[in-house]
């Protein structure tokens, strides 16, 4: 088991020692295979033993491990950024590469206030995002982000100058009668509410996740949503900031998700996929009129990480986006994830607990309710999420699940986010080992 040494995020839980991978399968020390049905947090989207990306990383750190972006560029780093445009929505012409997602959203928000003072509109500082989303755990990201529960301890640090409209959640909060599209026109129009009443000329961007992750459970907005959003972000000057840190990189069966919403952002936030965990890696795209008020202005963002650019990550990146598109692993994620969620519906379609099946591509998440004609949530000091995945754990099945879904407190999920290379029968695994979960943590 683990050392006594490491501060483990859960400190009353002991570790099983992770040592080696075999494709969708994690190995332990005391010789378990695991199967990961959620990718670690979304990560892992080769598996655990690709030989490609592994070999990538070997051959960089031959030539030049790390060398600092005040001083070098890198040829990886040349090569993934231009990877990384050439396949971006229309208008984003630059990457700024960093660790990871949380300082992918530092970045975005750091970039966009720097812009607005470029351009000479130095009173647009406000972000705006949504309830029930998450952006990072720093403490700009964590104030840019809904999320209650991981806010609420750091409250007196963050600050005031994010603001949030509500979430894009149908199933949940659908009007009897209201049509998908009517509904989210009426939750779009909240930020034009919110524009108005802070200020259009204090608001400098909004901040949203196609697809929301962990926090309410893969959770796609609904048709023409997006597209609403950016009628407003256009009509007040407002910069549309795209988190796909979880739902990018393929994960929906298209490289960037807000390719199936048919909209073009200012700024897309990407990382997790992006390194596939071979490597840290996270990136912030960028519209290239945003970097050259930077160019034209004073010719420097004042922002940087030790890490960003980092030569070694970016040849792990460059492996990565090669081994997708080269096996056409999309492809499997479209197949794999419909057949995924087919075996979902089938198998908890009915199931008294099961209150909603969501989700696009291997992204696809299960609402617990008490009651699923009522959606009544489940008992909070249940905790059913923390059920539910000690209950997966014993069956050798790694799942995502989360608590506080409707509100920060009330309401619980499980996400599944396996490896684009899962197979027809590691599917039927999944769902197996998860019902196995679910009829042990949910009430009888």
């Amino acid at each position: 088991m683990a050392s006594p040494h490491v501060f483990q995020r859960a400190s009353a839980v002991d570790m099983p020692v992770a040592v080696g991978g075999d494709g969708v399968f994690i190995l332990t020390k005391d010789g378990r295979r695991v199967l990961d049905g959620c990718g670690g947090a979304a990560v892992s989207c080769l598996g655990h033993s690709d030989a490609m990306v592994v070999e990538a990383i070997k051959r960089q750190l031959d030539a030049l491990p790390y060398a600092h972006t005040g001083f070098f560029t890198s040829e990886a780093a040349e090569t993934l950024a231009a990877m990384l445009v050439e396949r971006a929505p229309k208008g984003i012409g630059r990457a700024y590469f960093v660790s990871g997602g949380s300082e992918a959203a530092e970045a975005a928000i750091k970039l966009a206030r720097q812009y607005f003072l470029e351009k000479g509109e130095p009173a647009r500082s406000r972000i705006i995002a949504r309830r029930q989303s998450y952006h990072g755990n720093t403490l700009g990201a964590l104030a840019a982000g809904g999320n209650e529960w991981r806010r609420r301890q750091f409250a007196p640090l963050l600050t005031d100058a994010m603001s949030h409209i509500a979430p894009c959640h149908y199933w949940r909060w659908g009007e009897p009668g209201e049509s998908a599209e009517d509904y989210g026109r009426r939750v779009a129009d909240e930020l034009e509410t919110e524009i108005k009443r802070v200020g259009p000329e204090t608001v400098a961007a909004f901040m949203a996740e196609p697809v929301v992750g962990a926090t309410m459970g893969a959770v796609p907005a609904v048709p023409g949503y997006f597209k609403r959003i950016r009628e407003i972000c256009d009509h007040y000057g407002v910069l549309l900031i795209l988190d796909e840190v979880m739902c990018g990189m393929g994960r929906t069966g298209h490289l960037f998700a807000c390719e199936e919403d048919g909209v073009a952002p200012d700024m897309i936030m990407i990382a997790k996929g992006l390194g596939a965990g071979y490597q840290p890696i996270g990136a912030l795209l960028v519209a290239e009129d945003i970097h050259q008020a930077i160019a034209d202005g004073s010719g420097f963002f004042q922002h940087g990480h030790t890490y960003m650019g980092h030569p070694t990550a970016a040849a792990a990146g460059v492996a990565v986006l090669e081994a997708i598109e080269g096996r056409d692993l999309l492809a499997n994620v479209q197949a794999m994830g419909a057949r995924l969620r087919q075996g979902l519906e089938a198998r908890f379609g009915q199931h008294p607990n099961v209150g909603d099946i969501r989700g696009r591509g291997l992204f696809l998440g299960l609402e617990l309710v008490a009651d699923r004609e009522t959606k009544a949530p489940l008992p909070p000091e249940a905790k059913t999420h923390a059920k539910v995945k000690r209950a997966a754990l014993a069956r050798d099945l790694m799942v995502y699940p989360m608590g506080g879904t409707i509100d920060g407190v009330q309401g619980d999920h499980v996400m599944l986010a396996p490896p684009f290379i899962v197979t027809e029968e590691e599917v039927a695994m999944i769902i197996d080992r998860l019902a196995g979960a679910l009829e042990e943590a949910l009430p009888a």
